[in-house]
């Protein structure tokens, strides 16, 4: 039964190989700049909320400087009447 053995066939190579690969390859890219854009306006977000707070505490600590001036002059009328 000579004819009954594995005859191994000569390979083929996928005439689309390489543009599969580029295909994948500008896929991967794509992606990969989606990633960078998500994250920069991530960090924009997280720049611009910390400002934002950093400024709502400047405005809360004024405010609070403001009353305690406002209470010493207060203080300092009665002690004249």
């Amino acid at each position: 039964m000579p004819d009954a053995r594995f005859k191994p066939k000569p390979s083929v190579t996928d005439p689309d190989l390489e543009a599969r690969k580029a295909a994948a390859a500008a896929e991967l890219e794509a992606v990969r700049a989606a990633k960078r854009a998500a994250a920069a306006e991530a960090e924009r977000l997280r720049l611009e909320d910390e400002a934002f707070t950093q400024e709502a505490r400047e405005l809360e600590l004024r405010a609070r400087q403001k009353e305690a001036r406002d209470l010493r002059y207060i203080a300092r009328k009665q002690k004249r009447k």
